[in-house]
């Protein structure tokens, strides 16, 4: 069973599928609940986990909601490992759980996140023993990029819409661009959209978009 605070928005009327959303460092569920509520078809679900807080690396070893470890945001530095593959596990336990309780089918639902969220969302999915509906990762990076494509046990074939701003100051853009590039070496519905001068958030066009990718998935 999870051991995350879950905010949950229930669909209106017949539930036909679900999205499970990830926050970044420092936020909650909460926050991405109410904002995919928005962007969400009628009978759509929304699971909005929140992280507990750990004393996270790079904020000085002071705690604050993380998914697991960082020690920095340099793109060559060491990652832990061993945490992220912990909490891999627990999200697949909540993929279990949730299809268990309603008894979708696996295409039915919706994977994604933002920042660290959506390394999280990207891992996890890609090594989910069931296929998924779709990935849907902003301002994110692939995290253990090295272990790719041995470690994609599952749905590279299944699509994948990635935003990034050109100007995120937390997530470098070029993070973004090396992410979509290991996908194509071993996924086959990749989508890398940039926004210009978007910083590490959203804008309109942005939500715009992932507004259209969720509906055109979650038929």
């Amino acid at each position: 069973m999870s051991t995350y605070d879950m905010v949950t928005i229930p669909p209106i009327g017949k539930h036909t599928s679900t999205i499970i959303f990830f926050h970044g460092l420092g936020e909650s569920g909460s926050i991405w609940a109410d904002l995919l509520t928005k962007l969400r078809k009628p009978n759509t679900k929304i699971i909005c986990p929140s992280a507990t807080k750990i004393p996270l690396t790079l904020n000085k070893g002071f705690a604050i909601p993380a998914w697991f470890d960082v020690s920095t945001l340099n793109k060559d530095a060491p990652e832990n490992e061993s945490d992220i593959l912990r909490t891999v596990d627990n999200i697949h336990t909540i993929l279990d759980e949730e299809l268990a309780k309603t008894r979708l089918p696996p295409k039915k639902l919706l994977l994604g996140g933002f920042s660290q969220g959506g390394a999280l969302a990207l891992y996890a999915a890609l090594t989910y023993h069931r296929p998924l509906a779709g990935i849907l990762i902003m301002s994110c990076w692939i995290p253990l990029h090295k272990t790719f494509p041995d470690a994609a046990t599952n749905n590279t074939n299944i699509p994948i819409f990635q935003c990034h701003g050109t100007e995120d100051p937390v997530i470098p853009y070029v993070w973004g661009t090396r992410t979509s590039e290991i996908l194509k070496e071993f996924t086959t519905k990749s989508q890398f959209t940039s926004y210009e001068g978007l910083l590490h958030h959203t804008n309109e066009k942005e939500l715009a978009d992932v507004k259209a990718f969720i509906h055109k998935i979650l038929t």
